[in-house]
């Protein structure tokens, strides 16, 4: 095939010097490949006259044959490349997380990329992808995950405590709380409290099985909870929620998982970069808010 792009550039050009060029190698491996193939063949495929070279019968036949593989090669690669348009991109995605922060962002992701479609699958954990047919996960790295699945990092975990507005006003009455705990993260509010040095007495602790339902609790004035930023951004910009002691990194993070490297479809890479943007963008209003 190698000896064959040679020739085929040659033929076209009537010229060992423009192939060269055209395929950034030196005149001499060009002629080399040249050579290659017609000692493979037995034939010739150029006549040299004059410091010009022009094709011989057998080689005019050779040139339209590849001329023709050519077209037939690059039809096929666009109509492949057509068809994982129009497939859809399966993300997996943390389920609080996508409903409170992947969701009302997705509008931005379609105006910018109009013709990729995106199919969203409510799942956390580990991931098996040929059995889930999904094309990414996003997920945060409090698991290990297996050293064949391509990673890359979107953004730090932010954490504060966050109440309803009209729960504490304007004061920062944290002495005492009811603190509002999730079991997926049964030891938020003591990491935090540890990496923040921070005491307060605990008067009442209330439990909720995922963080979603905490969320809501949260907004109905029950008490404060230990949050994420990115699931708690919108409340905070509308002003229904506040975060009294701001949001701090709390050593996990979160990643974008693949089965095969992101370059090799446009798609995850289109993804990747506007969640990575979107991830900034959430950080960015926090950090304008408190400055």
């Amino acid at each position: 095939m190698n000896t064959l792009r040679f020739f085929e550039a040659v033929a076209r050009h009537q010229s060992l010097i423009k192939a060269s060029q055209e395929l950034c190698v030196t005149q001499s491996a060009v002629s080399r490949q040249i050579k290659q193939l017609e000692d493979t063949l037995g034939i010739s495929l150029f006549e040299r006259r004059n410091r010009a070279i022009f094709l011989t019968p057998d080689g005019v036949r050779l040139k339209i044959a590849c001329q023709e593989m050519l077209e037939i090669l690059k039809a096929a690669m666009e109509q492949l490349g057509s068809c994982q348009s129009d497939q859809p991109l399966v993300v997996s995605c943390e389920p609080t997380i996508m409903m409170r922060w992947l969701i009302p962002r997705l509008p931005v992701f379609n105006k910018k990329q109009p013709d990729i479609q995106i199919h969203l699958f409510a799942a956390g954990g580990p991931i098996d992808f040929a059995r889930s047919h999904v094309d990414l996960a996003l997920r945060r790295d409090d698991f290990n995950w297996d050293r064949n699945i391509f990673s890359e990092m979107i953004g730090q975990e932010l954490m504060g405590p966050v109440s309803k507005a009209e729960l504490l006003g304007s004061a920062f009455p944290l002495a005492k709380i009811n603190a509002l705990h999730t079991h997926t993260r049964p030891d938020g509010w003591q990491h935090w409290l540890k990496i923040n040095n921070f005491n307060m007495e605990i008067i009442k602790n209330t439990w909720f099985e995922h963080f979603y339902i905490m969320l809501e609790a949260i907004g109905a004035g029950v008490g404060i909870g230990l949050c994420s930023l990115y699931m708690v951004e919108k409340g905070l910009r509308n002003g229904q929620l506040i975060a009294p002691c701001g949001f701090v990194p709390d050593g996990s993070s979160y990643h974008l998982l693949s089965s095969e490297p992101f370059h090799i479809d446009h798609r995850k890479t289109a993804f990747l970069t506007w969640i990575r943007e979107e991830f900034n963008d959430s950080k960015n209003f926090y950090l304008n808010q408190n400055n």
